[in-house]
């Protein structure tokens, strides 16, 4: 397959074939080993005569929606919620409360942003306000902001804002404002906090009458606006490639909200899930976030309620000259350079009728096909992901839309199995399922014949479990590391059909990292989708293990290094004999470990974690591997020259 825009996708394969290595018996005196179902005992084979096609980077991929605390509360820095008064002061739905003797009234009339702007009336003598409460506070740490404020017409009054901290009276920092006057003016925040806390206050009071237009507080070590915490942890992962906005929440965005100004744009209700989007994080912000991680966007448009038009103009926005008038917007917002976005989604999940916008397959597909030649028009260099879902929906797609898409988009999602093996054998279950649907399909269906379209399998995870990090925010167990590192396993043996694959999604919705108001923490997938990302190769190499371990062994790029990680869903720790065949170990490396004694071990943001891992140099490795019990275990060893 030849990708215009990213040609370093397809790796090259090692070229020469060393000398068969030997394989050791056991020692005498260990301890039995478990035995499959077979009555085998664990054995692993590698055969490096047998070459799968590289492993695209891309299944390394990680997808971002507006969803829960997956980007505002995890990747975004906002600490407060609500900060442009989507709901009424003092509504249920509202974290801001009147404060002292203040009463306040939604004002529609010429409101600063969104639909009403909270005018606060304040009896005479007295002083009140706003409060929102809640706030994650750390002992020595800046906070920054900012708030809009304007005195009634023909009033002048003064207002103070105050960070606090504890009951006392000196527990606070206040920035006083002397005069307000009757049009909107900004004024900068900054504070220290003096103790830790989880239910920090801001307060905005004043006395008379006075509206607020935004409010927004921020830890100062805040990256471009994102967590800093949260943006190292991104960083460790190293994903090469992020899909956004969504995902369902797509079908009803309109990308224009998300652009400008942050503190004009319009605060809306989430279209697909609970609360309200903020608009804070846009594309422009999208694309900030993939610089500062080194990673390649994916951007999905909206074929949902969204029309072509809609499409084309963000499509523009990404990459047009300053010259075109989508461009030239972009220009004006501080972005005069082209993005020069590659990959391109054309809508999520349309076979669904919970998304927006659905409608039954024929008429999606014109659709389908209407966006993709209108898109292709504008930027001919593109990549373009059509919707997919195994059986008629893909079917159709490929039949009637092959040649109007680069690759074709899967999803999958598995819950909680009781038993340990089953549990993680779903995961490549999956895998292997739309893989095989899908060469099925290259023989039966002739667009695909000819040209055979990757799959982007850009969804895909776990999901189960109480809700603790926001919505859809459930927590991970070593037990659902053991079926990450399986799915990797088997992307690398299913190499030739995968060009992508996006774990979701990255951040507290179901994500690979969780966090606190104030901590971050990888949680067990997390660790193997980072272990992996760094330390496997790019070559697969046919590999036997016996059940109900799983393993992949492949070589590096530059056939140096072989990189072999097994699986050990079992309670017992192992060691497994190990031939391979075709090249020759000199012995030496490294050996990295996920482990525990229960598989129900998890991490927590804030907290010393349960489950790390844990790096170590080997030396002297011949004809036997250790893996201990509930374990993955990453070899990365040294090829031996000829």
């Amino acid at each position: 397959m030849r990708f215009r825009c990213r040609e370093a996708v397809v790796l090259g394969v090692s070229a020469l074939i060393l000398v068969c290595g030997m394989m050791l018996p056991l020692r005498a005196g260990e301890p039995s080993q478990p035995t499959s179902p077979a009555g085998e005992r664990p054995r692993l084979t590698i055969d490096a005569a047998q070459r799968g096609e590289p492993i695209s980077p891309y299944i390394y991929g990680q997808f971002i929606e507006h969803l829960g605390r997956c980007i505002y509360g995890g990747i975004w820095a906002e600490m407060l919620e609500d900060r442009k008064f989507f709901y009424p002061v003092g509504d249920k739905e509202s974290p801001w409360k009147p404060l002292g003797g203040a009463s306040v009234v939604m004002d529609r009339e010429k409101p600063f942003v969104g639909a009403h702007t909270p005018r606060v009336v304040v009896a005479a003598g007295q002083q009140g306000g706003l409060v929102q409460a809640g706030l994650g506070l750390l002992k020595g740490r800046r906070y920054v902001g900012r708030i809009w404020l304007a005195a009634a017409p023909d009033k002048s009054s003064g207002a103070k804002v105050s960070l606090v901290w504890g009951p006392n009276p000196q527990d606070r920092q206040t920035v006083a404002i002397a005069s307000l006057g009757p049009e909107f003016a900004k004024t900068e925040l900054e504070f220290t906090s003096e103790a830790d806390t989880d239910d920090g206050r801001l307060e905005v009071v004043g006395e008379g009458e006075f509206r607020v237009g935004t409010v927004s507080l921020m830890p100062a070590d805040n990256v471009h606006g994102m967590r800093a915490d949260t943006l190292a942890l991104l960083k460790q992962l190293d994903s090469p490639i992020y899909r956004w906005p969504g995902g369902n929440f797509v079908s009803g965005y309109n990308w224009k909200d998300g652009i400008g100004d942050r503190d004009r744009r319009p605060p809306r209700k989430n279209p697909a899930w609970k609360g309200v989007e903020h608009n804070d994080f846009g594309l422009d912000e999208f694309m900030v976030f993939c610089r500062e991680l080194d990673t390649e966007p994916y951007m999905v448009v909206n074929s949902g309620l969204g029309d072509v038009k809609l499409a084309v103009e963000m499509l523009q926005y990404a990459n047009g000259k300053a010259d075109t008038p989508m461009g030239k917007l972009r220009a004006q917002n501080g972005h005069p350079e082209p993005y020069r976005v590659c990959w391109w989604g054309i809508g999520n999940e349309m076979y669904g009728d919970w998304q927006l916008g659905h409608m039954p397959l024929e008429k999606y597909i014109a659709k389908h096909k209407e966006f993709a030649a209108a898109m292709r028009a504008e930027d001919p260099n593109i990549e373009l992901v059509g919707v997919g879902h195994v059986g008629p929906w893909t079917e159709g797609m490929l039949t009637h839309a092959a040649d109007a898409m680069d690759a074709i988009s899967e999803h999958f999602y598995v819950g909680e199995k009781p038993d340990l093996v089953a549990h993680m054998r779903q995961m490549t279950d999956n895998v292997r399922r739309i893989a095989d649907a899908h060469r099925k399909y290259r023989k039966q269906i002739p667009a695909v014949t000819t040209k055979p379209l990757p799959i982007a399998l850009d969804e895909w995870n776990y999901w189960y479990g109480p809700e603790l990090y926001g919505e859809i925010g459930v927590r991970y167990f070593l037990k659902d590391a053991l079926g990450v590192a399986a799915a990797l396993h088997e992307y690398a043996r299913q190499s030739d059909m995968y060009v992508m694959a996006n774990y979701a999604q990255t951040v507290n919705v179901i994500g690979a990292i969780k966090t606190s108001k104030t901590a971050a923490e990888f949680e067990t997938t997390g660790l193997v989708l980072k272990l992996y990302r760094h330390h496997f190769g790019q070559v697969p190499l046919e590999t036997q293990i016996t059940d109900p371990l799983d393993a992949k062994a492949a070589l590096s790029k530059d056939g140096k290094t072989l990189a072999v990680g097994i699986v050990n869903p079992t309670d017992r720790a192992l060691e497994i004999p190990l031939e391979v065949k075709g090249l020759k170990l000199n012995g030496s490396g490294r050996r990295f470990e996920i482990a525990g004694s229960d598989p129900m071990a998890y991490n927590e943001p804030g907290r010393p974690p349960q489950v790390s891992i844990v790096e170590q140099p080997v030396a002297g490795v011949s004809g036997r591997l250790p893996v201990a019990a509930y374990s993955v275990t990453l070899y990365s060893l040294a090829v031996a020259k000829e």
